[in-house]
């Protein structure tokens, strides 16, 4: 359920270096670190912002999930379906969606930021006759940034009366639970860091081994990820998916497929700091072959984040795609893993769609025939999050709790990260994907002062 030796029964986090010496009162120290202080200061200026599903958004023609080879695939993140067991999302048949139309594969898309114009054939080395099957798009539109979280700064905030509120509730003969959630799914990360500091000021006690010894269970874990600086969070998930015996191979893909490249050098730089380990060399380590190289592209942190669209280099590594892949007896894994680790996300979006006028098929249908495993399951996080990033954490929450049991490590970890960056368009994307509301679902799969706070968060 939780992460292994986490919360340590002798201290939080149990890794040397936190807090640092001298520092206790205050983390991270001030300038290491930026996290946004309101929602909108994600992604970081000039790089990262794809545009997201609005409300009620209609996708044209998107059609069901794959029924073969359908992501997750067999293998997959815990509590995924074998393929074909995803549910149709709103408006699709079925799979075969002809490669011209609109939808890949079904995987919900955010409505085009783009503006394409017509134009005639392209003439194109390589391609059948020479020429593209459709017309080439003309230059894109602005691209439009709409991602909201469900948590924001609070206006007139006082540290110092929170951490009095928190104090309160903690003293005495019980615990006062609701006066905690409320304080906590009510601030933002970088308000419960002043909290922190004004606790530990005003009492001489530090606020989260007072909390560690007043809560248990899931919503000491939950409390406890709400109050760690996110880039920390973001490092701490890591090294616990490769600490010990085991990988947890879905969490490296979760958080270092779908970051910013200022966010990825950030939670290197932590990772470094803070556990003493190079992230590179826990995740030669611990894994191997070309899922390796894919991580390790992935934390360098150098994706092309220009915002600006080329659609003829879409056409050119479409091609090459397809070429590597589709168009030839074996598979050219590096050729996937240059384009898909380097290009934009609105670069890849477009490469997408070129890909299948091409291919006669998407591209998530091409990965999943010519990859398998962990490298698979990480290739297709990339083209998922350059199609709608939102639906690809919809999708992995709908399976932390579908089925008996509930991943709740999964269910916090996105819910926490996503809170102050897009979690609004996570829960539109999760009623439109499942008929059923984020919260309905979290409210029947979970109980007590934890499920109370995670509503709290997600807005209900």
């Amino acid at each position: 359920m939780s992460y292994p030796g986490y919360p340590p029964s002798d201290g939080y986090p149990a890794f040397p270096g936190y807090p640092p010496t001298g520092q206790e009162s205050v983390y991270p120290p001030a300038g290491q670190y930026t996290y946004p202080a309101v929602p909108g200061g994600f992604p970081p200026s000039g790089g990262g912002t794809y545009p997201a599903a609005p409300p009620n958004a209609g996708f044209p023609g998107a059609a069901g999930y794959p029924a073969s080879g359908g992501y997750p695939a067999s293998g997959g993140f815990p509590g995924a379906p074998q393929a074909g067991g995803m549910p149709p999302y709103p408006g699709g048949p079925g799979f075969a969606v002809p490669p011209t139309g609109p939808g890949f594969g079904g995987y919900p898309q955010q409505p085009p930021a783009q503006s394409y114009a017509g134009g005639g054939p392209a003439q194109i080395p390589g391609f059948p006759g020479g020429q593209v099957p459709s017309p080439m798009p003309g230059p894109p539109a602005a691209v439009v940034q709409c991602t909201q979280g469900t948590i924001q700064a609070a206006p007139n905030f006082d540290a110092g009366r929170d951490a009095e509120i928190l104090r309160k509730a903690m003293k005495g003969f019980g615990t006062d639970e609701q006066a905690i959630i409320d304080v906590v799914a009510n601030r933002s990360n970088d308000q419960r860091q002043k909290i922190k500091a004004a606790f530990k000021t005003m009492y001489g006690k530090d606020l989260i081994k007072d909390l560690k010894s007043e809560l248990s269970g899931n919503v000491e874990e939950l409390i406890l990820a709400l109050f760690m600086p996110t880039t920390y969070y973001d490092a701490w998930s890591l090294r616990h998916a490769m600490k010990g015996a085991g990988t947890q191979e879905s969490v490296l893909i979760e958080i270092l497929c779908t970051r910013t490249n200022q966010e990825i050098r950030e939670i290197v730089n932590c990772y470094k700091s803070e556990f003493g380990r190079d992230i590179e060399q826990d995740i030669r380590s611990d894994t191997s072959g070309h899922f390796e190289r894919l991580l390790i592209s992935m934390c360098q942190g150098n994706r092309d984040e220009n915002q600006t669209v080329d659609y003829q280099k879409a056409q050119e590594d479409a091609q090459r795609l397809y070429q590597a892949g589709e168009g030839k007896l074996g598979t050219d894994e590096s050729c996937f893993n240059m384009v898909l680790a380097s290009r934009s996300f609105p670069q890849l979006k477009a490469t997408v769609e070129a890909y299948s006028r091409i291919a006669n098929r998407d591209l998530l249908s091409s990965i999943d025939r010519e990859f398998s495993g962990n490298v698979e399951r990480g290739l297709k996080t990339i083209v998922q999050c350059a199609l709608n990033r939102p639906a690809f954490f919809a999708e992995r929450l709908y399976y932390s709790m579908k089925g008996a049991g509930t991943d709740d490590s999964t269910l916090i970890r996105i819910v926490v990260t996503r809170s102050e960056i897009d979690l609004v368009q996570i829960k539109q994307m999760f009623t439109q994907m499942y008929q059923k509301t984020l919260a309905t679902m979290i409210a029947s799969d979970t109980s007590g002062d934890y499920r109370r706070l995670l509503l709290a968060i997600v807005g209900q």
